[in-house]
């Protein structure tokens, strides 16, 4: 099928792209050592999650039981559930996905650990736990020494779980710039902290995990992260692209969108909005853009309404016509992906893959 057969608005992704990045990824992780356990909250594909196992990837990473119960069709070996699964329903669930993979909860509590502790007991299971520690982000996670030390500790009292390690999310790190380096400089500097007191304490964390997309390339300048958990780097956006981790070129992932009006001078309205591209606005950034049109780079994506998209082409520096098809580059294209029903792989205009995003809308 040709890619101009595809009905529009629909998520577009260039194989050869998409590949260049998971292999350069890849071997970035063996080249430093590095596990590597990409979180799927990106793509939602099984396929693509078996792909990035061939890889060499460790393991898969989810948010949500709903998407463990999907990624485990992928016939990845590991799951690292890295969000605390609260509720007996969800972890009789989860007791089911450790029938076919290990399974490990990241968590910050307690009283989490206690409901993950019951429900592996009644189920005859043995699940991992990584303590989740705040390393700057303010989310989730205990604060580093005292509180970290006490956490573990309960961690390795509970029956049928077994302490793994440590993890943290370090998403307010926006970029490798020398601000973003500081950053990165200051984050080695709380690990590095944080393993010692445990060292002192006689507690060994086989897993230190953290890191992100926009840290991704600088992972190996925090000294005692072993494990990474990158998402976006398999598609990127143009979050990743402002925050100086890869270049247009390297963003597998476009939506392609006919343009439907051309009533008001200046101005173009395309077929999707805000339930094709998401109201993410571009991280850090004062305007309100939604992303970047690849054949119009100075044209300015302004608005969205559900199913119209606002585009201010003033200086487009070109014409357009009804009917004309564009390609958008998503500002946040984990957001877009769970819009989606499915996807189109291509290479050069061919249509190889239709992709179901089976793990769209695992909420719970």
């Amino acid at each position: 099928m040709h890619i101009s057969e595809i009905e529009t608005p629909a998520i577009m992704i260039d194989l050869d792209i998409m590949e260049r990045n998971l292999r350069r990824v890849a071997e970035y992780a063996r080249h430093h050592d590095l596990r590597l356990r990409p979180h799927t909250k990106t793509h939602k594909i099984p396929a693509l999650g078996r792909m990035q196992i061939e890889l060499g990837a460790v393991g898969l990473t989810v948010a949500k039981v709903g998407e463990a119960e999907v990624m485990v069709t992928s016939g990845t070996p590991d799951l690292l559930v890295a969000y605390p699964v609260i509720g007996r329903r969800k972890l009789e669930r989860l007791m089911q996905v450790a029938r076919a993979a290990r399974v490990t909860v990241a968590l910050d509590s307690v009283a989490a650990a206690r409901q993950l502790s019951d429900a592996a007991r009644e189920a005859q299971a043995a699940i991992g736990v990584l303590a989740e520690v705040d390393a700057g982000m303010g989310r989730v996670g205990v604060a580093p020494g005292e509180e970290l030390l006490q956490l573990i500790r309960n961690l390795e009292r509970l029956p049928h779980l077994s302490f793994e390690g440590i993890e943290f999310y370090p998403g307010h790190i926006r970029g490798g710039d020398d601000g973003g380096r500081k950053e990165i400089d200051r984050l080695g500097a709380v690990v590095g902290e944080m393993l010692a007191g445990l060292r002192r304490a006689g507690i060994e964390a086989r897993i230190v995990g953290g890191g992100s997309t926009p840290t991704l390339f600088h992972s190996h300048l925090v000294a005692g992260m072993n494990e990474i958990r990158p998402g976006t780097y398999i598609f990127n956006d143009k979050n990743t692209v402002v925050a100086g981790a890869c270049a247009y070129d390297d963003c597998a992932a476009s939506i392609h969108v006919t343009v439907v009006s051309i009533a008001r001078p200046g101005q173009i309205i395309i077929d999707g909005g805000s339930k094709t591209f998401s109201s993410d606005r571009l991280g850090g950034a004062g305007e309100a853009t939604f992303g970047r049109l690849v054949e119009a780079p100075d044209a300015v994506f302004v608005k969205l309404n559900e199913e119209h998209g606002y585009v201010d082409v003033r200086r487009a520096g070109r014409d357009f016509a009804v009917g004309d098809r564009l390609r958008v580059i998503p500002n946040h294209i984990c957001v877009a992906m769970n819009l989606h029903e499915q996807v189109y792989g291509f290479r050069g205009e061919t249509v190889e893959q239709v992709w179901k995003v089976e793990g769209r809308g695992k909420l719970q």
